[in-house]
């Protein structure tokens, strides 16, 4: 007979405290159990999945662990109900089936040297300047360049895509201040797809060749239309917020960088302990479908779980020593793009993208220093505001 428990927490995981800084608090629920329950976080509490096997075991169990509650508030999960993101099997493989036909590693293998030599050019200029930082000037300009292109964004509406893809993640949350200031914004982005014609992209991208297949029937129009808004909301700001983390541990990790400079083959696995230290989505919800034991403790039918991705990445129980960051680890098999069947759909191009940056930078920087940053307050993404480089010495 098994001895059910509940452990509880006053945290609310959405507070500008633990969002500013949430490892100390992730850590505290590790330890304190699998599973906690914490009351204040959200209308009605959310049920906190905190270790890496707990976490991976949830993820894997789509009929218990359910994406129809991806988001922490009822108004979005309700617009995400159609989604890649907000469905569940089978519904969930026609979807993704749309979603990934352009990011398998065939399609974006014609991509690598384009984005290799937009990456080098922006660093190239950087270097000389000397002075710079490094997510206005490095993080944000290459995902921007890379997506639009991708997508077949022209015009004004590019330099709109980084608040759009923002608010996108703060409505996320729960009913808190973020959430509804940004669901304005965030509804901004809808309105721009629901009114997109494919003659507005550019020709010979990716954005019009989608649309053009809905318009001759291959696909629902609607999912072109969706397929193109994963694209510019999960795939640019977690992407920025990727590559600016990257920059700012190699900095602070003068010796790891150095490591990457030796042996360039180590950049795929730097990124990939990068995003394990820092993971860009902290976390994620689901709708737990019914009662349901992890170690001891009941998660009810109808709660609302909060998968801590950033919390499973430190678990000490599965790295070691998993408060150092360490670019020879072998941590490929990391929580921060999730796991099983709602694995990141754009994580390949993403990883493009870091390593050509964290490549270049290997190439023409020997070492560079780096001022006190700023972090961004999001609901879901955990991202650098600013980061001001203040020396570099060139290679």
């Amino acid at each position: 007979m098994i001895t059910t428990r509940t452990n509880t927490s006053d945290l609310d995981l959405f507070s500008d405290e633990a969002l500013a800084d949430p490892h100390p608090h992730y850590a505290a629920l590790r330890e304190q159990a699998a599973v906690v329950h914490l009351p204040k976080t959200g209308h009605a509490g959310v049920w906190a999945v905190t270790r890496y096997e707990q976490i991976r075991r949830a993820l894997a169990d789509t009929k218990v662990f359910s994406s129809k509650s991806v988001a922490f508030n009822d108004q979005l999960n309700a617009g995400l109900a159609s989604t890649v993101f907000g469905s569940d099997p089978p519904d969930h493989r026609r979807l993704r089936a749309a979603t990934m036909e352009h990011l398998t590693p065939r399609a974006l293998r014609g991509l690598a040297d384009e984005i290799g030599k937009k990456a080098d050019a922006i660093v190239a200029d950087l270097v000389e300047r000397g002075r710079f930082d490094a997510i206005t000037d490095l993080a944000q300009p290459l995902p921007i360049a890379v997506v639009m292109d991708f997508v077949g964004v022209q015009g004004e509406v590019r330099e709109k895509m980084l608040g759009w893809g923002s608010a996108a993640f703060n409505v996320m949350g729960p009913m808190n201040e973020r959430t509804i200031e940004n669901f304005p914004i965030a509804g901004e982005l809808t309105v721009w797809l629901s009114q997109l014609e494919a003659g507005e992209l550019a020709e010979g991208s990716i954005g019009r060749a989608i649309l053009d297949a809905g318009n001759r029937g291959e696909i629902p129009p609607e999912t072109g239309h969706a397929v193109i808004q994963q694209y510019v909301a999960a795939g640019l700001d977690s992407t920025v917020a990727a590559i600016g983390n990257v920059i700012a541990l190699l900095a602070a990790n003068p010796e790891q960088f150095a490591l990457v400079r030796a042996n360039p083959d180590l950049i795929p696995s730097a990124f990939n302990e990068s995003v394990r230290y820092e993971a860009p989505a902290p976390l994620t919800g689901r709708l737990v479908t019914e009662d349901t034991e992890i170690d001891g403790t009941v998660i009810p039918a109808g709660a609302q779980a909060a998968i801590l991705f950033a919390a499973g990445n430190r678990d000490p129980r599965h790295y070691p020593d998993p408060e150092r960051f360490d670019v020879t680890r072998k941590s490929l098999d990391n929580l921060a793009f999730g796991y099983g069947i709602h694995t990141c759909a754009g994580q390949g191009l993403a990883k493009l993208e870091a390593h050509a940056v964290i490549g270049a930078l290997a190439r023409r920087v020997s070492r560079y220093t780096v001022g006190e940053g700023t972090r961004r307050i999001n609901n879901s993404i955990r991202s650098l505001a600013t980061l001001p480089v203040t020396s570099v010495e060139a290679a």
